[in-house]
């Protein structure tokens, strides 16, 4: 079989080694990659959004099936576009993707369907949103949140009125993040321990993969502004059994109720964001895909073939597949840009990857290209290193020693990346 991989990160460079592991893939194409996914694929020079050329080389190349992986073309509707062409395709249409791509309707859907989630307002007008907060308690902590996709940066994190009325502000009056935040959520924040869980879902059943947990803060000890992600690890051993199936009760079934009462069509990967209120799991968010550096510590303790369960979640039949996972621990540490999330350079030269061996540890690359035939710096998060152990320590300790091989200039990345797993 032949399989196109579209995006772009170190998420699409984790589902590529994926199928290329698999005995049933001939071929694996990304549309439109990176440097370090060129030297495990073929790389086609379409962007994630064009459609019409997209599908035309999916024809042309009598490519069997598409996995997505950013969420902005599936909120564009590439899955309906696709499958008007009868072309399959991995990941939910264009309304199931609402979850993700609006944040008032995932909340209402929550409300809905009785998922357990922070209590929130939305608002369309900056004057009652402002209005609201005068009744906020002064130092009382908010959660102000833009309803639309805005790469990560949409939700502000505010330590009392007058910080959530300057958010709304930026978002509502200034535009800081475009269209985005023309619609906003104010939520209650909550203080607990996050889990990331990733479910494979053909929209009837769902399986559960192990959960993680994203360092989400650019520096150590969670200091600094929020970034795309600066490490993850899996299974995290908050997420008991106990925990996982009060999880799968009372939130899982209950989205996959959902999904199936409004008739949505939803074959693909299902991220739920929790966070624990006390000892009870609510859900902070939901993506459309697989989360990123999620899928980097996720992915590679996968034991059965990925290919399996992708034709698996297209033709409906994801119930009758047994998913099995190795009974390792994977640690994936982010190498940034100096600067990031912020204002960086790059264009910088990489060194030391040919260093990283062995099938338990991975170098990921998710902001690089090759110039002059080497592999140089092309984004703020740069590379995602993973290493797989039989306990955390060693995972751990493995991942780090690898980090050390690797460098290039301004390189920054966090030295604590799974500490709260010991």
């Amino acid at each position: 079989m032949k399989v196109l991989v579209i995006g772009s990160g170190g998420r699409e460079h984790a589902v590529c080694a994926q199928f290329l592991k698999s005995s049933k893939i001939s071929k694996v194409y990304c549309a439109p990659g990176n440097g370090g996914i060129s030297q495990a694929a073929e790389i086609v020079n379409i962007g994630v959004s064009d459609f019409n050329e997209l599908a035309g080389f999916v024809i042309e190349n009598n490519i069997d099936f598409t996995f997505v992986g950013p969420e902005v073309p599936l909120a564009q509707g590439i899955v309906d576009f696709f499958e008007a062409k009868n072309l399959k395709i991995v990941g939910p249409a264009q309304a199931a993707s609402r979850l993700e791509s609006s944040k008032i309707y995932s909340k209402e859907f929550m409300r809905k369907y009785d998922i357990p989630t922070a209590e929130y307002r939305n608002f369309s007008n900056t004057e009652e949103a402002l209005k609201f907060l005068d009744t906020w308690e002064e130092n009382k902590k908010a959660v102000v949140k833009a309803d639309g996709l805005a790469a990560g940066k949409g939700v502000y994190m505010c330590s009392g009125r007058q910080d959530a009325k300057d958010a709304v502000k930026q978002m509502m009056n200034d535009k800081v993040l475009g269209e985005a935040g023309s619609n906003v959520v104010i939520e209650e924040f909550i203080d607990g321990p996050e889990l990331s869980y990733l479910v494979f879902t053909d929209g009837e059943s769902f399986s559960v993969m192990p959960a993680s947990q994203d360092h989400k803060r650019v520096n150590d000890n969670d200091e600094g502004p929020n970034t795309g992600g600066m490490g993850a690890y899996a299974p995290a051993p908050l997420a008991t059994e106990k925990l996982t199936s009060i999880i799968k009760k009372d939130i899982i079934e209950r989205v996959i109720k959902g999904i199936k009462s409004e008739k949505l069509q939803y074959k693909g990967v299902l991220y739920v964001g929790i966070i624990m209120n006390g000892d009870k799991p609510y859900v902070l968010e939901f993506n459309c895909r697989f989360g990123d550096p999620e899928t980097q510590a996720v992915l590679p303790l996968l034991k059965t073939d990925f290919t399996d369960i992708c034709m698996a979640i297209v033709d409906k039949k994801l119930g009758g597949l047994q998913i099995e996972w190795e009974n390792k621990f994977a640690v994936c540490v982010v190498l940034a840009s100096g600067g990031y999330p912020g204002k960086y350079e790059s264009g910088y030269e990489i060194k030391g990857l040919d260093d990283i061996k062995g099938e338990d540890n991975m170098a990921f690359h998710a902001g690089t290209k090759i110039e002059d035939g080497k592999i140089a710096t092309s984004g703020g998060r740069v590379l995602g290193i993973t290493s797989m152990a039989g306990d955390i320590k060693s995972a751990i300790d493995k991942a780090y020693e690898n980090v050390k091989k690797v460098s290039f200039k301004n390189m920054h990345y966090r030295k604590d990346i799974a500490g709260k797993a010991i």
